[in-house]
């Protein structure tokens, strides 16, 4: 009985809901161990950016797909989360584990003061809203003397105690490792009061304050909790490039985080991963097609160049087309087959 049923609120609430669950995850964790000692330098980098790209999508999915407030200011938040890592390991002289809560904290604060003015807007109004807050926080990263402008910062390597990160393979223990941890903190967030009143608010917002939630805590909160990741995956950015500018974080970075969520699902931590993975992999996987056919094909290879936005699109499209609830909606159906399978219902 106890494998079909549960009988205790603490087996309702468990995380991993039964041993098959977690045999995958002992699974996916080797593999994340074992792998990555057989993967060529740029491989480790693509995987160290997915890592990255999940910690923000997370974060605007908590926003976006949970909350129901749009934001297009999330690649502003990921801006003051980089330079302020640069500024605390450069200019300040702190070490990497104290600039990396700072960071989220510093664009925590600043999501407060998007998200207290969001309180009386919405739809496109909050839209247009978040959107000026970043063109005004790019502005100022371009013109200010203690950013450097247009020049850009550099950033000092990863120093944790005496152990100084060099390779891509030191990058992606440690960053998968974050990324992990934001996966699994995401995911008891969401099963929690914090994260039932966020989907409350975003179903219908007169309901939940009726039924006592507060609408204007909440969004204010998931305005910083979405500032905060963002603020966390800049900081891992900027010591992972190793050189930050304000044009890395204009609009078109909102834009791809968006897309993350809305390919992977709205309003699903496993959607913010596979979106991540996906968008961050398509602009790679192009390149690869580029290189093998520019000796044999070099007009094919002239044409997928020039139409590499269009491709990047044309994805995302597809994914929508097909399946509404983006990849996790196909991650369900091909679970939902194989529980079922051969039996039709």
């Amino acid at each position: 009985m106890g494998r079909n049923f549960k009988v205790s609120y603490r087996e309702d609430m468990a995380l991993l809901q039964n041993q098959g669950q977690k045999t995958w995850l002992m699974i996916l964790v080797l593999m994340l161990i074992v792998v990555p000692l057989f993967l060529t330098r740029y491989q480790l980098s693509i995987l160290n950016e997915m890592s990255i790209a999940i910690i923000g999508a997370l974060g605007l999915n908590l926003l976006i797909g949970y909350t129901g407030q749009l934001s297009l200011a999330h690649g502003a938040f990921v801006a003051i989360g980089a330079y302020s890592s640069g500024i605390i390991t450069g200019k300040l002289g702190l070490p990497f584990l104290v600039s990396l809560p700072l960071s989220g904290l510093i664009a925590a604060s600043l999501g407060l003061i998007i998200g207290i003015p969001s309180l009386r807007l919405k739809g496109l109004y909050l839209a247009l809203g978040t959107l000026a807050f970043g063109f005004v926080i790019e502005y100022i990263l371009q013109h200010w003397d203690f950013t450097q402008g247009d020049l850009g910062m550099a950033i000092k390597q990863i120093s944790i105690f005496n152990w100084t990160i060099k390779s891509q393979l030191q990058y992606f223990y440690l960053y998968v490792s974050l990324a992990f941890g934001a996966v699994v903190v995401t995911n008891n967030l969401v099963r929690s009061k914090i994260g039932r009143s966020f989907l409350a608010i975003r179903d219908r917002d007169v309901a939940a304050e009726a039924m006592g939630i507060s609408t204007t805590k909440y969004k204010v909160m998931a305005f910083a909790l979405s500032a905060f990741y963002a603020g966390l995956a800049g900081c891992l950015a900027a010591h992972f490039n190793r050189w930050i500018v304000p044009g890395s974080f204009d609009i078109s970075l909102t834009i791809s985080a968006i897309a993350m969520i809305i390919v992977g699902g709205l309003g699903t931590v496993l959607g913010s991963v596979l979106g991540a993975i996906l968008i961050t992999g398509i602009p790679h996987i192009i390149t690869y097609f580029i290189d093998v056919l520019k000796g044999s094909y070099p007009a094919l290879s002239g044409f997928i160049v020039d139409f590499k936005l269009g491709i990047f699109g044309l994805v995302i499209i597809a994914t929508l087309l097909f399946e509404p609830r983006g990849l996790y909606g196909i991650y369900q159906r091909i679970k939902v087959y194989w529980k079922t399978w051969p039996f039709k219902y």
